[in-house]
């Protein structure tokens, strides 16, 4: 997928590089994988605002994505690859053989009307879903479990990947996006290929009611505040600002705030990249 630029035609489009949605093949979705969703706006259950800067957007369903695929040994056609407001990648509407619909993250360069398939003794091909133990080292996988059959939660986002680098025992080592690598149980699941629209990085909004339209509302940086309302705010002129800290004081830029005895710790083999 590429992303295409615009005539400067209004200053709004002036620097505005969107997505190229050429690869997109419909823009109905599947009637029986959409559920409503409901606005917060930021606030809780008694009204109050415990998140800013959110708020309005366009009205959004929710597509039902399966991140298990514990559809073993059932193929799947590809029916369509389509747009989700609510993620970054694009989506994939399976057909299975016994009549079942289900929307997947469409991994890069998969092709409607291609078959895919989960299972143990599965192909290492794009799309399809096997545990971490029958997986050729060095692939690149995608939406991989942290436990067994709790779904995938690692490199869901547009353009990401991982990549299975060893196995020790019941281990397998991943490499991550971060640059993290930690050991995952083997018998965690993981599916073969990239995420897609990887040029979402890429895009520019172009002007600042795009933003509203994604249901975000203007940010206040601390230094413009008062010294009441943030520890960066105050100052004459633009003397103002100090150690870079939240409005709790907590500092930012390389301050750590991961627990030192979090249990997953141990599996930690290669901390993150700074």
């Amino acid at each position: 997928m590429a992303v295409k630029r615009f005539k400067p035609v209004t200053p709004g489009t002036r620097f505005r590089v969107g997505a190229d949605y050429t690869a997109i093949t419909t823009n109905v979705p599947e009637k029986s994988l959409v559920v409503k969703i409901k606005k917060s706006g930021g606030r809780n259950h008694s009204g109050k605002m415990t998140m800013r800067y959110l708020g309005g957007g366009h009205k959004k369903a929710y597509r039902l994505i399966d991140f298990k695929r514990d559809k073993k040994d059932i193929p799947a056609k590809v029916a369509t690859i389509e747009y989700d407001p609510n993620r970054t990648a694009r989506i994939a509407l399976l057909h299975y053989a016994d009549g079942e619909k289900r929307y997947i993250l469409a991994p890069e360069g998969l092709q409607v009307g291609q078959t895919i398939i989960s299972g143990d003794q599965v192909a290492p091909e794009v799309g399809n879903t096997l545990p971490l133990q029958y997986i050729p080292l060095g692939s690149i996988i995608h939406n991989i479990e942290l436990n067994p059959g709790q779904g995938g939660t690692i490199a869901r986002s547009a353009g990401t990947y991982a990549q299975l680098a060893a196995r020790d025992g019941k281990y397998a080592i991943i490499k991550l996006p971060s640059g993290e690598s930690r050991m995952i149980l083997a018998t965690c699941l993981a599916t073969i290929g990239s995420v897609s629209n990887a040029e979402k990085a890429n895009e520019v909004l172009g002007k600042a009611g795009r933003k509203r339209h994604l249901g975000r509302r203007p940010r206040v940086r601390g230094v413009a505040m008062n010294p009441v309302d943030h520890p960066m705010g105050g100052g004459e002129g633009r003397a103002s600002g100090g150690h870079p800290r939240s409005r709790k004081g907590l500092l930012a830029k390389g301050y750590k705030t991961r627990s030192k005895k979090k249990v997953s710790n141990r599996y930690i083999i290669e901390r993150r990249k700074k």
